[in-house]
């Protein structure tokens, strides 16, 4: 009796952190413009330029990625980690990209050891 008591708490905040997760998700599917670039680390006036002029990424929900950062991303996938406070963004070849995530309805901030990113939807 006393395990089934321990139990059901456990189920309830297994279920309140998918739904908080799982809402980050939907905000996120959709495509995003960049608007701001923030170097954290030496970057090209050119480098910074194309971002800005070319920055996307589209996200859908089965998990994949597509864009444009500092080069093109064909067919990349995304994950939300850290109750969705991170997100793992992998390219083509499997290499992850960690970045500190805020979500809202209408901005996307990525924040890299290199860069913070900021996004609008579009």
């Amino acid at each position: 009796m006393k395990n089934s008591k321990l139990f059901i708490p456990v189920i309830a905040i297994a279920v309140v952190l998918m739904v908080s997760c799982h809402s980050k998700r939907d905000k996120l599917v959709k495509s995003w413009k960049v608007t701001a670039v923030e170097a954290k680390m030496p970057l090209s006036d050119s480098a910074k330029s194309a971002v800005l002029a070319n920055g996307t990424l589209t996200f859908t929900e089965d998990g994949h990625v597509t864009g444009y950062l500092l080069r093109e991303i064909t067919e990349g996938t995304f994950a939300l980690t850290k109750k969705g406070t991170n997100l793992v963004i992998k390219d083509e070849v499997g290499t992850p990209y960690v970045c500190e995530s805020t979500i809202t309805d209408d901005k996307l901030i990525l924040d890299t050891k290199e860069a913070k990113l900021t996004f609008n939807k579009i």
